[in-house]
């Protein structure tokens, strides 16, 4: 058994693969730590990308609902930028945070 062992180790493919595979791992350009850095920037970009859909989504409703509805489109008119009509007179309150 210990002679099969030292017959690969003493093998100069083996040092010219286990050379190659050190360099892959910590000195390529595409080293493994990079690899792992861009993975989780993928994850992390695809969570962005299905979160801004959800958004979009949800924004395209509330939209469609404002351009036929006239009673959405006024509130959101008056509690938004405060708008009144002729005969009204609107109060803006400001509550502090409680600390």
């Amino acid at each position: 058994m210990k002679h099969f062992f030292l017959k690969y180790i003493n093998n100069r493919y083996f040092y010219t693969g286990l050379a190659f595979v050190v360099w892959l791992i910590f000195f390529d350009n595409d080293n493994l730590r990079e690899q792992v850095r861009l993975s989780n920037k993928i994850r992390q970009l695809k969570q962005q990308k299905t979160f801004y859909q959800s958004e979009i989504k949800k924004n395209k409703s509330a939209l469609n609902a404002l351009k036929f509805d006239t009673s959405r489109l006024e509130k959101y008119a008056r509690e938004t930028y405060f708008m009144k009509k002729d005969n009204e007179d609107v109060y803006v309150v400001i509550r502090k945070k409680p600390e």
